[in-house]
């Protein structure tokens, strides 16, 4: 015998299951597909739960954003490019469901180097050592010099090297996502952080004119984000640079007499980060919209959400003509 006192669970009460609310219904289970080879009937298959709830949701958004003319931003981490995902955001952006790029400064240096050279990502801990990482000349001499050549143009630093990468003819330039959205006619811009990119390692960088074109391009986005009112804002990697610009850009857009209707935004990354889900998901969305956080890699879970789109806007009989692009 404990010395202890005992709850009496003769005295608990009970109730009926028919009487109590249940998050999971049979309905929403996932039902495996008959046919391997339908992405149609692998998208239907998902469970109605958590985060596949959240995804389609989002395709559903953003296609009905697109539907109304709305425009859809994405944001992006380097990551992103370096797992693949370009061609499929160059995709999106022919078939008309994105209609701005954000970025920052790793991400140019990746494309830039899949565009020029069909490689990119050297190995840091190899060349770190040595004293050789970010060493590579072409790399950071020409983002320098093309980076030197938008500010004296008057030209936003990603619509810059856009043009460039097409009038070199890189000779990958066809998995460039700046040199599509420059043939596009589709705002893709460069934010940079000082310092945080393998150029700025160089004594020829141009730190007045890279400050100049990349405060231009802010401005652009700025203006991009009046245009989200109904729309849609996707942060694909980014932890801490895209969300800390973006807030600013909603707060510049705010002030300009913008008001959020019914804005969506989504982050997808690997892990939850605090910037992303406050100043991309929460904030903005605050009583005027719905944000999303999509946990995943992105060689796997962004390849599933383009296909949505594409599935969805088939399936909802929205023709690409008729999209506001």
């Amino acid at each position: 015998m404990s010395r202890y006192p005992e709850a009496d669970l003769s005295r608990v009460r009970t109730y009926p299951v028919s009487e109590r609310a249940s998050k999971v219904e049979a309905s929403a289970l996932y039902r495996p597909p008959s046919d391997p080879a339908s992405f149609t009937e692998f998208w239907d298959s998902l469970p109605d739960q958590l985060a596949a709830r959240d995804l389609r949701e989002l395709v559903t958004r953003l296609v009905a954003a697109r539907r109304e003319g709305a425009g859809v931003l994405v944001m992006l981490g380097a990551h992103v490019i370096k797992t693949g995902m370009g061609p499929g955001l160059i995709q999106l952006m022919r078939e008309g469901w994105i209609t701005a790029l954000a970025m920052n400064g790793a991400t140019v240096i990746h494309d830039l180097e899949l565009a020029f050279f069909g490689r990119t990502s050297e190995d840091v801990a190899a060349q770190l050592p040595e004293g050789k990482f970010g060493m590579a000349d072409e790399t950071s001499r020409w983002l320098n010099e093309w980076t030197r050549g938008a500010a004296e143009r008057g030209e936003g630093l990603g619509e810059g090297l856009g043009r460039q990468f097409l009038e070199a003819k890189a000779p990958f330039r066809e998995v460039s996502i700046l040199a599509a959205a420059y043939e596009l006619g589709i705002p893709a811009t460069v934010h940079l952080s000082i310092g945080t990119d393998i150029n700025h390692q160089h004594a020829h960088f141009p730190a007045a004119e890279a400050g100049a074109a990349s405060a231009r391009d802010f401005r652009i986005l700025a203006a991009t984000v009046q245009t989200l009112s109904r729309g849609a804002a996707l942060n694909l990697g980014s932890a801490v640079l895209m969300p800390e610009v973006f807030l600013k850009a909603v707060s510049v857009a705010i002030n300009l007499g913008t008001r959020f209707e019914d804005l969506t935004t989504a982050v997808f990354d690997f892990q939850k980060h605090y910037r992303p889900l406050e100043n991309v998901v929460r904030r903005p969305t605050a009583g005027v919209g719905r944000g999303m956080y999509i946990v995943g890699h992105h060689e796997l879970i962004l390849p599933l959400f383009f296909q949505g789109i594409r599935l969805e806007s088939k399936l909802t009989k929205t023709p690409i003509s008729q999209v506001d692009r």
